[in-house]
């Protein structure tokens, strides 16, 4: 998604500065107008050091888009105390980090717009995903609040809630819990059946460039609506979550999954 964005942003002449813990991962851009820069979201140092570099350039930032993200797939029962610790360090703490570093640059231009890259698993549960459904949670909690802390800033704040794409986040940003998967786990019965599922509806699921072109359109529409779904589950779920009771929606789901 982060890929697809930059290109889809560069392409429409943003300067779009590409943050990477490994800058060699984005050695073969096709447009000039984006610049990889080393950015480790768990480590404060250095986001400020990034976002201290791109404002001594441009003396501004007009566009934060918090990308970064992986998901754990654990039980509750097995996941131990790090693997907890650093899925929050990084989808819900990185992105308190960055917001932290970018606020006061746009607070004192006055102008803004910070985009969050979120899940529709941010708005329903999914049994083997809790860390990274309430993760998900936290960051739609962040982005109600941050728009009402940084509306007398003329700082926009949006969240975008992604149904399945077929990026490599199934196949290089899926932590697994090896308790859990273990064939002699008290849940394998549930792994066995759901997790090869999940796998094959990410891998099959919508193009990441939609995804580029959302936040373009958020970029460019001061009255976009403070969160969107985008893909097909989303699509589906998000409003069938509004529209049925906690059981009834819970049914329905069981019956998606095989639950």
């Amino acid at each position: 998604m982060g890929k697809a964005t930059a290109e889809c942003l560069a392409k429409y002449n943003f300067i779009v500065y590409a943050g990477t813990r490994d800058v060699k991962n984005l050695e073969n851009l096709n447009y000039k107008n984006i610049i990889p820069i080393h950015l480790d979201i768990t480590n404060q140092e250095s986001i400020n050091k990034a976002v201290q570099s791109i404002y001594k350039e441009h003396k501004q930032i007009d566009v934060l888009i918090n990308n970064a993200g992986y998901g754990l797939v654990s039980t509750v029962e097995d996941a131990t105390e790090d693997e907890m610790l650093s899925q929050f360090n990084v989808n819900v703490f990185g992105l308190l980090r960055v917001c932290k570093a970018v606020i006061p640059i746009m607070r004192k231009k006055e102008d803004g717009v910070i985009i969050n890259i979120s899940s529709f698993l941010g708005k329903i549960g999914l049994p083997l995903l809790t860390m990274y459904n309430s993760s998900k949670y936290a960051v739609e909690g962040i982005t109600d609040s941050l728009r009402y802390e940084l509306k007398d800033f003329n700082i926009r704040v949006h969240s975008i809630m992604p149904g399945f794409f077929d990026t490599n986040f199934a196949r290089e940003n899926l932590v697994t819990n090896a308790k859990t998967f273990d064939e002699n786990s008290a849940y394998s019965f549930l792994v066995s059946n759901l997790a090869p599922l999940i796998v094959e509806q990410i891998n099959g699921g919508n193009p990441p460039s939609e995804i580029g072109e959302m936040i373009l359109e958020i970029i460019k529409n001061d009255k976009f609506p403070a969160r969107a779904t985008i893909g097909d589950k989303a699509k589906k779920f998000i409003p069938m979550r509004k529209e049925l009771s906690d059981e009834d929606f819970e049914r329905r789901v069981r019956e998606h999954y095989n639950l």
